[in-house]
């Protein structure tokens, strides 16, 4: 139990990988937030933590051992969170920029599917916003955070008074 199975400097090298390498894939996951996981996506998220974690501690199932992946986990992130800030190019590389996924009245149907959106969430977003139809619709952002932004036409009302953030759901 408190006898290492496996060197230090092996498992902080293994932790490290698997880190950047399931970074990698929540990078390519797409836009979505914790908040707005769907149900599969919550248990792809957890499955891949399960099948990671062999790989990550190896055969070593002792206390120090886990402090030390826990440890060099939580280091690896709050580097990544100083780099992202300090770094305008670890910025644009880590994090997503906004998208517009309608515009005068028309969803961009090719945008739609390569974000991972259908039409359902984004008439989802028109009704939390207040809009009735899409022709109401002059601008649609799917946002960095993932949310979608929209701003209505002249027509459809005062603008201010229309334009707020929507935490929709999304499926994969």
């Amino acid at each position: 139990m408190w006898t290492l199975g496996t060197p230090p400097l092996e498992l902080v090298l293994r932790a490290t990988i698997i880190y950047l390498v399931f970074f990698g894939a929540l990078r390519l996951f797409g836009k979505r937030e914790i908040g707005q996981f769907t149900l599969f996506d919550l248990a792809l998220v957890l499955l891949a933590a399960n099948a990671l974690q062999p790989a990550i501690t190896g055969p070593d199932a002792s206390i120090p051992g886990g402090l030390i992946v826990v440890l060099t986990i939580f280091v690896l992130n709050r580097g990544v969170a100083i780099l992202r800030v300090r770094s305008p190019l670890v910025r644009r590389l880590l994090e997503f920029g906004p998208t517009v996924v309608g515009r005068d009245g028309a969803w961009l149907l090719p945008v739609l599917v390569r974000q991972g959106l259908d039409l359902v969430d984004v008439e989802e977003a028109l009704r939390e916003h207040g809009l009735d139809a899409v022709a109401e619709m002059k601008l649609a952002t799917l946002e960095a955070d993932g949310s979608i932004s929209i701003v209505a036409t002249d027509a459809a009302g005062p603008a201010g008074a229309r334009r707020r953030r929507n935490r929709s759901r999304r499926a994969i």
